[in-house]
């Protein structure tokens, strides 16, 4: 249960994700920014802004008052294509600008670095490490939403919880999601039937959609993206692994002083031999 609840966001995000009611964009929009990327403790300089991302920020409100109704993705398509047509002369200002960015910054994390203890710059290496791959998976998950895969199938208590999300009693996401969860702990078995039902059949919905999905991604050269494929991958990856951490502790074996025992063993055997003598004299 306390698991649920910690983790109510995402889990919440994918079990209601078809949902477009008011109320729950709201909810999602509070625990998205609860669980945004936080800068590190160590308040690093941040890194400046390109040219193009300098004149997109300039021209988004110029263009968002010129046109309230447009979408944000048509804006950034506007304002790219804008970018494209525009001279080398026009694009000056805010590549010189992005230029006198850089060397400052440059500059800044050089001294931020050289005040880092061993551990603070250890600490720092492994979040910056954490955010790259965290940044990986948001891009990948885009261009699979870009692409079109298909949704993975609900559960029961998914499809409960996405069917009674708006009247449920509470007021933060977290409160919600514990009554529904209570809720659903107290239905009897033939009230659950029917949810169970819509799984099994969002089951053979996935099925199909991720069947055809994945051909498609064959025909236009994206195998990659093919589940076959990706276990195959990482299997690979797997025994590579395997195998380089085998190579490098025989390695550490061979290099590794060995002590014989033989010496001390005819040092015995010379001892014995020696209190035997004496027995016999």
């Amino acid at each position: 249960m306390v698991s649920l609840i910690s983790n109510g966001a995402a889990f919440f995000s994918k079990a209601v994700g078809f949902l477009s009611t008011r109320s729950f964009t709201r909810c999602t929009c509070e625990v998205m920014k609860k669980v945004s990327f936080s800068t590190s403790s160590l308040n690093p300089p941040k890194r400046p802004l390109t040219g193009y991302l300098r004149y997109a920020m300039q021209k988004q409100p110029i263009i968002l008052k010129q046109y309230p109704a447009l979408r944000i993705v048509e804006i950034t398509k506007k304002i790219a294509q804008e970018w494209r047509g525009m001279t080398p002369d026009q694009k000056k200002p805010f590549l010189e600008a992005a230029s006198l960015a850089r060397e400052k910054y440059k500059q800044d994390i050089e001294k931020f670095n050289a005040q880092l203890t061993p551990a603070q710059a250890a600490a720092f290496k492994e979040e910056k490490r954490q955010k790259r791959v965290k940044r990986k998976l948001m891009r990948r998950k885009r261009e699979l939403t870009v692409l079109g895969k298909p949704k993975r199938p609900r559960s029961a208590f998914n499809i409960f919880m996405a069917e009674h999300f708006v009247e449920a009693k509470g007021v933060s996401l977290q409160e919600k999601m514990k009554g529904l969860f209570n809720e659903w702990v107290r239905l009897n078995s033939s009230q659950k039937q029917g949810y169970m039902r819509l799984a099994e059949d969002d089951k053979i919905r996935y099925k199909n959609e991720i069947k055809s999905w994945e051909d498609h991604m064959i025909r236009i050269g994206r195998e990659e993206l093919v589940r076959k494929y990706i276990s195959t991958s990482v299997k690979a990856k797997h025994t590579k692994r395997a195998k380089t951490k085998a190579k490098i502790q025989k390695q550490k074996t061979k290099d590794r002083p060995t002590t014989s025992k033989k010496p001390a063993l005819s040092a015995a055997r010379a001892k014995r031999a020696k209190k035997a003598k004496k027995r016999e004299e």
